[in-house]
C-alpha cells in the first residue's frame, strides 16, 4: 500500500515538518520505496515534485525538505507499487485540467477491474489502476458538468458517490485537490488533523524532530493535514470513517 499527504491552510503554509516524517516512510520506517510526489498550489498554477526512486534516497525530497515553499493546498504521496512498473510516468500525484483548474489527484490502494472504467477525453500516461480511476472520475465530472458547477459542496458529494463505486472494486483511499478545496475519501485509513491557536509542540513519529508552532505561526492561522497514518505522536489525530470523507476549504472543515 502507499501514503498519502494532504494540507489545506488559510495562510500559505509551509510542509516541511510532515514532509519530514513521510519520507522517512519512504524506505526507512516503512517500505513505500517506489517513488514519490507531491504538488503545491500557488494561485491558479500548481508546482509538482516526484521521482521515481525512494523518498529516503532522493536528492529531490532532500530539496522539498530544505525549500519551504508555502501553499494553501498540498498533496503528497509515497508510493509502494502494486499496478504498473515503477517510473515517473506511474509516480503520484496525478494533475489534469477541468473547468479551467488544475485538479491534483492521489490514491492508496489496489482496484480490480479497472480496466472497464471509461475515461473518454481523459486518457492515462502510465499504467495504474489509480490514474485510470483519476480519469474515470474527472470524465464523469465533465459529463455531469458541462460547466464549473456554482455548488462546489454538492459536486464534491457526487465524487464522493463516484468513489464509493470504486470502493466496490478494492481499497480507495483518495486525495482531490482544486486549490481551493482538498478532499479526503477513506476506505481503510486515512486521518486528519486541525491545527489553530492556541499552538503547540509536535513531535515526528519517524524522525526525532520536534518543531513548536508557536514560534511558526500567527494566531490566526488554521492549518489541516491529512494522513495515513498519523505522522506525530503527541497529537490526537481524528480517523475517517470507512466510506466517509471530509472537505476543507482554508483549513476548515465545510
Amino acid at each position: 500500500m502507499c501514503e498519502l499527504l494532504g494540507m489545506s491552510a488559510n495562510v500559505p503554509t509551509d510542509i516541511c515538518f510532515s514532509f519530514t516524517g513521510l519520507v522517512q516512510r519512504g524506505g526507512v520506517t516503512g517500505p513505500h520505496v517506489d517513488g514519490w510526489g507531491i504538488t503545491f498550489y500557488e494561485g491558479k498554477g500548481c508546482r509538482s515534485f516526484k521521482d521515481p526512486a525512494p523518498s529516503c534516497k532522493s536528492k529531490i525530497a532532500e530539496l522539498v525538505q530544505a525549500f519551504p515553499i508555502k501553499s494553501q493546498a498540498v498533496i503528497g504521496h509515497i508510493r509502494q507499487a502494486n499496478r504498473g512498473n515503477v517510473s515517473l510516468e506511474n509516480t503520484h500525484p496525478f494533475t489534469r485540467e477541468l473547468w479551467g483548474q488544475n485538479w491534483t489527484y492521489a490514491h492508496n490502494g489496489q482496484l480490480k477491474g479497472y480496466r472497464q472504467l471509461e475515461t473518454g477525453f481523459f486518457r492515462p500516461v502510465g499504467q495504474t489502476d489509480s490514474e485510470q480511476a483519476f480519469c474515470w472520475i474527472l470524465e464523469q465530472l465533465r459529463l455531469k458538468y458541462p460547466r464549473k458547477p456554482a455548488n462546489m459542496r454538492a459536486m464534491f458529494k457526487f465524487v464522493a458517490s463516484l468513489a464509493d463505486q470504486l470502493r466496490e472494486k478494492g481499497v480507495f483511499n483518495m486525495l482531490l485537490s482544486n486549490g481551493e478545496y482538498v478532499m479526503a475519501y477513506c476506505s481503510s485509513n486515512l486521518h486528519w488533523i486541525t491545527r489553530r491557536a492556541p499552538f503547540g509542540e509536535a513531535q515526528l513519529s519517524d524522525a526525532d524532530v520536534t518543531i513548536d508552532f508557536c514560534k511558526e505561526t500567527t494566531p490566526n492561522d488554521v492549518v489541516t493535514m491529512i494522513a495515513t497514518q498519523p505522522l506525530t505522536s503527541n497529537e490526537r489525530w481524528q480517523k475517517i470513517a470507512s466510506g466517509e470523507y471530509v472537505l476543507f476549504r482554508d483549513g476548515e472543515l465545510q
